[in-house]
Protein backbone atom coordinates (compact mmCIF):
# COMPACT_ATOMS: atom_id res chain seq x y z
CA UNK A 1 0.00 0.00 0.00
CA UNK A 2 1.25 3.47 -0.88
CA UNK A 3 1.51 5.62 2.24
CA UNK A 4 1.78 9.37 1.84
CA UNK A 5 3.74 10.69 4.81
CA UNK A 6 5.14 14.01 3.56
CA UNK A 7 3.66 16.44 1.03
CA UNK A 8 5.50 19.35 -0.53
CA UNK A 9 3.25 22.17 -1.70
CA UNK A 10 5.05 24.96 -3.56
CA UNK A 11 3.12 28.24 -3.26
CA UNK A 12 3.52 31.28 -5.50
CA UNK A 13 0.24 32.84 -4.32
CA UNK A 14 -1.42 32.46 -7.74
CA UNK A 15 -4.96 31.09 -8.05
CA UNK A 16 -3.56 27.74 -9.15
CA UNK A 17 -1.24 27.45 -6.16
CA UNK A 18 -3.99 28.51 -3.74
CA UNK A 19 -6.11 25.71 -5.15
CA UNK A 20 -3.15 23.33 -4.73
CA UNK A 21 -2.99 24.36 -1.05
CA UNK A 22 -6.61 23.21 -0.65
CA UNK A 23 -5.71 19.86 -2.22
CA UNK A 24 -2.71 19.55 0.11
CA UNK A 25 -4.98 20.18 3.12
CA UNK A 26 -7.39 17.46 1.98
CA UNK A 27 -4.66 14.92 1.25
CA UNK A 28 -2.90 15.64 4.53
CA UNK A 29 -6.10 15.34 6.52
CA UNK A 30 -7.16 12.10 4.87
CA UNK A 31 -3.72 10.48 4.83
CA UNK A 32 -2.30 11.76 8.12
CA UNK A 33 0.60 13.32 6.20
CA UNK A 34 2.66 16.37 7.08
CA UNK A 35 2.83 19.31 4.66
CA UNK A 36 5.69 21.62 3.83
CA UNK A 37 4.58 24.87 2.18
CA UNK A 38 7.37 26.36 0.08
CA UNK A 39 7.75 29.69 -1.66
CA UNK A 40 10.74 30.33 -3.90
CA UNK A 41 11.89 33.89 -4.55
CA UNK A 42 13.75 34.17 -7.83
CA UNK A 43 16.90 36.28 -7.66
CA UNK A 44 16.85 39.49 -9.67
CA UNK A 45 18.82 39.58 -12.91
CA UNK A 46 22.22 41.24 -12.62
CA UNK A 47 21.29 44.09 -14.99
CA UNK A 48 19.82 46.94 -12.96
CA UNK A 49 17.45 49.53 -14.38
CA UNK A 50 18.40 52.80 -12.67
CA UNK A 51 15.19 54.50 -13.84
CA UNK A 52 13.23 52.69 -11.14
CA UNK A 53 13.03 54.50 -7.82
CA UNK A 54 12.83 51.32 -5.79
CA UNK A 55 13.14 47.69 -6.71
CA UNK A 56 12.48 45.32 -3.79
CA UNK A 57 15.50 43.25 -2.88
CA UNK A 58 15.25 39.50 -2.48
CA UNK A 59 15.29 39.99 1.30
CA UNK A 60 12.20 42.20 1.10
CA UNK A 61 10.42 39.70 -1.14
CA UNK A 62 11.47 36.84 1.12
CA UNK A 63 10.09 38.62 4.21
CA UNK A 64 6.77 39.42 2.51
CA UNK A 65 6.42 35.85 1.23
CA UNK A 66 7.16 34.45 4.70
CA UNK A 67 4.40 36.60 6.21
CA UNK A 68 1.91 35.42 3.56
CA UNK A 69 2.96 31.78 4.00
CA UNK A 70 2.56 32.07 7.77
CA UNK A 71 -1.10 32.98 7.24
CA UNK A 72 -1.64 29.86 5.12
CA UNK A 73 0.25 27.78 7.69
CA UNK A 74 -2.13 28.95 10.41
CA UNK A 75 -5.06 27.44 8.49
CA UNK A 76 -3.29 24.06 8.47
CA UNK A 77 -2.48 24.25 12.17
CA UNK A 78 -6.04 25.32 13.09
CA UNK A 79 -7.28 22.24 11.22
CA UNK A 80 -5.02 20.07 13.39
CA UNK A 81 -2.63 19.23 10.54
CA UNK A 82 1.12 18.86 10.83
CA UNK A 83 2.65 21.57 8.66
CA UNK A 84 5.66 23.82 8.27
CA UNK A 85 6.62 26.50 5.80
CA UNK A 86 9.70 28.14 4.39
CA UNK A 87 10.95 30.60 1.81
CA UNK A 88 14.05 29.99 -0.30
CA UNK A 89 15.87 32.13 -2.85
CA UNK A 90 16.80 30.46 -6.14
CA UNK A 91 15.51 28.87 -9.29
CA UNK A 92 12.02 27.55 -8.41
CA UNK A 93 12.31 24.16 -10.13
CA UNK A 94 15.78 23.51 -8.70
CA UNK A 95 14.74 24.47 -5.16
CA UNK A 96 11.58 22.35 -5.33
CA UNK A 97 13.53 19.31 -6.55
CA UNK A 98 16.13 19.81 -3.82
CA UNK A 99 13.40 20.04 -1.14
CA UNK A 100 11.83 16.80 -2.37
CA UNK A 101 15.07 15.04 -1.45
CA UNK A 102 15.98 16.89 1.76
CA UNK A 103 12.47 16.59 3.22
CA UNK A 104 11.99 12.99 2.03
CA UNK A 105 8.74 14.00 0.33
CA UNK A 106 6.65 11.33 -1.34
CA UNK A 107 4.01 13.59 -2.97
CA UNK A 108 4.20 17.06 -4.50
CA UNK A 109 1.01 19.04 -5.00
CA UNK A 110 1.54 22.19 -7.02
CA UNK A 111 -0.30 24.63 -9.22
CA UNK A 112 0.36 25.24 -12.87
CA UNK A 113 -0.31 28.47 -14.72
CA UNK A 114 -0.86 26.68 -18.02
CA UNK A 115 1.29 29.06 -20.05
CA UNK A 116 1.43 28.29 -23.75
CA UNK A 117 3.33 29.38 -26.80
CA UNK A 118 6.04 32.01 -26.63
CA UNK A 119 5.46 32.77 -22.94
CA UNK A 120 6.18 29.13 -22.06
CA UNK A 121 9.22 28.98 -24.32
CA UNK A 122 10.74 32.10 -22.80
CA UNK A 123 9.89 31.46 -19.17
CA UNK A 124 9.83 27.67 -19.17
CA UNK A 125 7.53 25.67 -16.98
CA UNK A 126 8.41 25.01 -13.37
CA UNK A 127 5.66 22.41 -13.10
CA UNK A 128 6.84 20.57 -16.21
CA UNK A 129 10.43 20.47 -14.97
CA UNK A 130 9.33 19.15 -11.57
CA UNK A 131 7.12 16.48 -13.17
CA UNK A 132 9.97 15.31 -15.39
CA UNK A 133 12.68 15.25 -12.73
CA UNK A 134 10.94 14.49 -9.42
CA UNK A 135 11.53 11.11 -7.82
CA UNK A 136 7.98 11.02 -6.45
CA UNK A 137 4.44 11.54 -7.79
CA UNK A 138 3.45 15.12 -8.65
CA UNK A 139 -0.16 16.28 -8.67
CA UNK A 140 -0.62 19.34 -10.90
CA UNK A 141 -3.57 21.59 -10.08
CA UNK A 142 -4.76 24.15 -12.62
CA UNK A 143 -6.62 27.32 -11.70
CA UNK A 144 -9.31 26.66 -14.31
CA UNK A 145 -10.30 23.03 -13.87
CA UNK A 146 -13.14 21.02 -12.46
CA UNK A 147 -13.14 21.23 -8.70
CA UNK A 148 -12.89 17.84 -7.01
CA UNK A 149 -12.74 19.18 -3.50
CA UNK A 150 -16.03 20.53 -2.28
CA UNK A 151 -17.58 21.67 0.93
CA UNK A 152 -19.84 18.96 2.24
Amino acid sequence: MFKIHAILCPVDFSDASRKAVRYAQEFAGNMGASVYLLNVVEPRPMAVDISLNYVPLEDDLEKAAQEDLDLILQDFLKAGLRAQCGVEIGNPADVILEKIDTLNVNLVIMGSHGKKGLSRLIMGSVAETVVRKANCPVLIVKAEEKEFIGDE
